[in-house]
């Protein structure tokens, strides 16, 4: 994307993972809020930058921009790394600036793995729960947050009015193009998510940077965590087809251990990497190309 937009204006999060606090305040564990209190952007502390992040976020995703960005990143010509490399390599994204946590990335990761792996799970699901945010790199490789994070949705028809912040897409190119701003725009009923364009982000990538290597129901957690408005908020049934549905039943497992499983204490990296070695060992080759 070329514009005259400073570091601030293209990233007004002080921190990548001040997105997913705010995904945690519009939905809390199960009964620990009402239901009125699901979305909160009066009172939030973090509430404009966030504002900001989903203006920009909602006005720039459009159909051609999230193409674009997969014919260009699914070259997978950027980096080669082991996954111990590009977790150290996500691990320079730690902002000091964050006062809402002073964890690196792998001991979120494995937070998220670990509450997975301690409820029974089967071993690609626990890989799945690691491996996650690595599409994060993105940041790394110069994309401005709002096309690394934020709740994803489908590009090429009409935004709902699920999606958090809807009014903006009002800036969004899109929504004033007559092929893309009707009900199913480009698409036809039901036809399934595999043929809908999403909006471009760090789920997409480290789908397609797993595709050859973990279960399908792993896949769909990886490309649609992000999903909010379908996976809470059910907006686009119209596009899903019987099997979206029975995948997303994984969808649902997932999410809760993404957004629940963060604690104040910090998981025992020392202890734990054996196991994590040989599960990304039995999975995954030497290295991948990013």
């Amino acid at each position: 994307m070329e514009n005259n937009f400073s570091e601030k204006e293209l990233n007004p999060l002080a921190s990548i993972e001040e997105w997913e606090d705010d995904v945690l305040e519009r939905y809390p564990e199960p009964f620990e809020k009402s239901k009125e209190e699901y979305r909160n952007y009066v009172d939030s502390a973090r509430q404009d930058t966030v504002k900001e992040f989903y203006r920009l976020n909602h006005t720039f995703q459009t159909y051609e921009f999230a193409k674009n960005k997969q014919e260009h990143f699914l070259k997978f010509d950027k980096k080669e790394m082991s996954i111990w490399d590009a977790v150290d390599f996500l691990n320079t994204l730690i902002d000091d600036s964050d006062p809402d946590t002073s964890m690196d990335q792998l001991q979120h990761l494995l937070q998220t793995s670990e509450a997975i792996r301690q409820d029974g799970h089967p071993d690609w699901f626990v890989l799945t729960g690691f491996m996650h945010d690595l599409g994060k790199v993105l940041c790394l490789f110069g994309e401005p947050q709002w096309a690394v994070v934020g709740d994803t949705f489908p590009t090429g028809c009409k935004h709902s009015d699920k999606i958090v912040y809807s009014e903006f897409f009002a800036e969004n190119p899109d929504s004033r193009d007559p092929r893309y701003n009707t009900k199913y725009g480009i698409y036809e009923p039901n036809c399934g998510l595999d043929n809908v364009q999403m909006s471009w982000g760090h789920d997409e990538y480290i789908y397609r940077i797993m595709k050859p290597y973990i279960p399908e129901e792993g896949l769909y957690m990886l490309r649609y965590h992000s999903f909010y408005s379908q996976h809470r908020e059910h907006a686009y049934d119209h596009l899903m087809n019987a099997h979206d549905h029975e995948m997303f039943k994984w969808v649902d497992k997932f999410n809760p251990y993404d957004l629940y499983s963060k604690v104040p204490y910090p998981p025992n990296v020392q202890e734990l990497r054996p196991y994590y070695e040989d599960l990304v060992a039995k999975y995954l080759p030497a290295t991948l190309k990013f």
